[in-house]
């Protein structure tokens, strides 16, 4: 029997040998993680199940979301799987200032690999299927049961092949590249599927590229994104991780429900507007219209708060100011790359363009805090949802993008093409 990438790992953590799309199975956990919202609503459910987690290297739980603590709620929260984190002698005990956005961190720090089997509490677990890993979002329940047995059921996902070809252009990154996707196919193109990535193009990508581009798997729909591994993510495991970890590979005669072909050096600058990821414009059509002009840039998240995201809008910003109409938040996902941009003077770079540098958080990406906007206003943001409402106003105005297109639109006010402040 033919399967695809994801369905071989399900297969194996479910110890059957083949496993077909609608299947329920039952498999094994490598890793269980939740954060300061959802790991608080899983603790009293799994403490009808269990006093002791199954395996505690491989239950994380992350503050992350509403951290630094914005009110009493949020740090009773934080209270909560901090003294959980404690009591069952986790091995990855997170804690502010010592970790960072949980999508980013778990990679970071070695806790996610190729092959694996990992559920999380918050619906861009998808990230890690960077890396070769079937990783998926679950509600708190589900989150419950995994802490508690290690085991979880899965309806075996079919599955879209993307065929990647090409190399990505000077200011063209993942995040174009997925809400290019997006557009497409849009945010219900890919439910309950698996996106598979392959292709010649597949090795132009950066980890950070694949990164984003899974991590936004689920605004499509999704139940998982997943990249195949080559030398760039085995350098990028040997690097952060200790683990061991398998390879899988899709036979070539799997089933999928869709293939699509994408060009990488046809995709241009991508704005997705409000208020939904699908609703993608790429910068040509956006400069045949009126400017639309912004009071917000956020920098950063799960989605785009890397080094090299950062890197990239520090390029732009150099020397620079940030429009007096427009108000800048910078946000490194770790508290490493924090350290990193000190280090490297692009926090300098930030600070005296007139940005905000703050700590690792989640903070503005769902309306928690550190960039909450007021009626009508727009922002410019690289984080992965502009629903209504989703930074605070439901009559705000989210518009996602690169972390280059959020620069140059900071420089000029309006949502600008990089291409024009940069000097690539």
């Amino acid at each position: 029997m033919s399967m695809t990438m994801t369905q071989k790992i399900l297969a194996d953590h479910a110890g059957l040998k083949e496993v077909v799309a609608g299947q329920l199975i039952e498999a094994k956990l490598d890793v269980v993680m939740a954060n300061d919202i959802t790991g608080p609503m899983a603790l009293p459910i799994f403490k009808q199940m269990a006093d002791l987690v199954f395996d505690k290297d491989k239950v994380v739980l992350v503050p992350d979301h509403f951290t630094p603590n914005k009110d009493m709620k949020s740090a009773e929260n934080s209270k909560a799987i901090r003294e959980f984190s404690r009591e069952q002698c986790l091995t990855h005990h997170m804690e502010q200032g010592k970790c960072g956005v949980e999508h980013a961190i778990l990679p970071e720090q070695g806790i996610v690999v190729a092959g694996e089997c990992i559920i999380g509490a918050d619906s861009h677990t998808c990230t890690y299927g960077a890396l070769g890993a079937f990783s998926t979002g679950v509600g708190t329940t589900d989150i419950a049961t995994g802490m508690a047995t290690g085991e979880l059921w899965f309806k075996v996902p079919s599955a879209i092949k993307f065929v990647l070809k090409g190399a990505l252009q000077p200011y063209v990154s993942g995040k174009d590249v997925i809400l290019h996707i997006i557009g497409r196919i849009g945010v219900d193109g890919a439910l309950y599927k698996s996106m598979e990535f392959i292709g010649e193009g597949v090795s132009s990508l950066t980890i950070d590229d694949r990164f984003t581009i899974c991590n936004m798997a689920i605004e499509a729909g999704a139940k998982n994104g997943i990249f195949p591994v080559d030398e760039k993510t085995r350098k990028y495991m040997k690097q952060h991780s200790k683990k061991s970890y398998k390879e899988y590979q899709a036979d070539e005669d799997a089933e999928y429900d869709e293939v699509i072909e994408i060009d990488l050096s046809k995709i241009t600058p991508t704005v997705a507007f409000p208020h939904l990821p699908g609703n993608a414009h790429t910068m040509e059509e956006i400069n045949k219209s009126e400017k639309i002009y912004i009071d917000q840039v956020v920098i950063g998240s799960c989605t785009n708060g890397r080094l090299s995201d950062l890197r990239k809008a520090a390029a732009l910003l150099k020397g620079k100011k940030v429009a007096d109409t427009v108000r800048v938040m910078v946000i490194p996902a770790t508290q490493k790359i924090f350290v990193e941009c000190i280090r490297e003077g692009l926090a300098e770079i930030f600070v005296e363009a007139g940005c905000a540098f703050n700590t690792p958080s989640c903070g503005p990406c769902m309306g928690g805090h550190m960039g909450v906007m007021a009626k009508g206003e727009k922002c410019v943001s690289t984080t992965n949802r502009n629903f209504v409402g989703r930074m605070g106003h439901v009559d705000s105005l989210i518009y996602l993008a690169s972390p280059e297109v959020a620069a140059a639109s900071a420089i000029a006010g309006y949502i600008a093409n990089p291409e024009k402040v940069g000097d690539k």
